[in-house]
């Protein structure tokens, strides 16, 4: 009802340099993992919506590397786990199954983000100084230490989580020349047949993310590529005849599992419609999809007595 004149106020507060932005929600979440997430409220997620659709965006777009996904258009997760798939398909045809994978990800990563580190690298490629003057108050408006961390809920963060690690994408692709790698915000996967040249790449990574003050996360190793690799929830395989294996990890089979025996015994005791099952079970079947699941669906669908189509 009040929609002009509340987009009135907020072009006059912008204009005029009074707009701030203040008093972050907090909350918690436990999907994929427990995460403290911080959101703003609707009049700030417009300005942003904004600021990165009509200007962050265009200028970053093609800085980034085609292997740089997440919150780009028509690259989110399946666009991921395709390619990677793609890599293990070549990597075959030219390799065969024998090579070395090198996965690393960052500790704590929105967390640890560096604002002035940050800063310095946006104001090498936003020339406009009132925009550069939002975003410099955008960063500050909150810290999990000082000078450090950038808020999960705000759409601007996942744009700078982008670009914050584009160093290491250029260290990797055109230093080292690494064919098959591919990064999600923070993950990233490597494959390469010398385990020798990888460590080397990480060594240099190390040092990247001192200067970028960051920290690889403890679990960041270099292994066989016929163990296999974690990614975005599915963990991938590599066979000997070369075809390329996904299997959704454990832990998610679990919540599948749970959640779909949840469903079968609201609906039995009349909580919900057949819709509601359906509508869910559409869902999962289309994540499940991707991947080398047929089995285990087909599983899920006898206990729950779930008609199997």
């Amino acid at each position: 009802m009040d929609l002009s004149r509340a987009i009135w106020n907020l072009k006059e507060r912008i204009d005029n340099k009074t707009y701030r932005i203040h008093d972050y929600n907090v909350f918690t979440i436990f999907e994929p993992k427990k995460r403290e997430i911080q959101a703003l409220k609707y009049s700030h997620r417009v300005v942003m919506h904004c600021l990165c659709d009509n200007y962050l965006m265009s200028v970053l777009e093609n800085r980034f590397i085609y292997e740089n996904a997440a919150c780009r258009k028509g690259k989110g997760t399946h666009f991921s786990l395709k390619r990677l798939t793609k890599f293990f398909h070549e990597y075959y045809r030219e390799n065969g199954c024998e090579g070395w994978i090198l996965k690393a990800d960052i500790r704590k990563y929105f967390p640890s983000i560096n604002h002035e580190v940050l800063l310095s690298k946006l104001r090498k490629i936003v020339l406009d100084e009132d925009i550069m003057s939002m975003i410099q108050m955008i960063i500050g408006s909150w810290n999990r230490e000082e000078g450090k961390g950038i808020p999960m809920g705000n759409q601007t963060s996942q744009i700078f989580a982008l670009y914050y690690l584009d160093s290491i994408d250029r260290l990797i692709k055109e230093k080292f020349r690494i064919k098959y790698y591919t990064r999600y915000m923070d993950d990233m996967v490597l494959i390469h047949k010398d385990k020798a040249y990888l460590q080397e790449v990480l060594r240099y990574m190390r040092t990247e993310c001192t200067e970028l003050k960051l920290e690889l996360n403890e679990k960041t190793q270099i292994f066989p590529i016929k163990n296999g690799v974690e990614y975005l929830g599915w963990r991938f395989y590599l066979t000997q005849n070369g075809k390329v294996i996904k299997k959704i990890r454990k832990q998610n089979k679990v919540k599948i599992k749970r959640r779909m025996i949840g469903l079968a015994k609201s609906y039995s005791e009349g909580r919900i419609t057949m819709k509601d099952v359906q509508n869910s079970v559409a869902s999962t079947r289309g994540h499940l999809k991707h991947g080398d699941e047929w089995h285990f669906w087909k599983g899920i669908c006898d206990r729950t007595k779930y008609e199997f189509r």
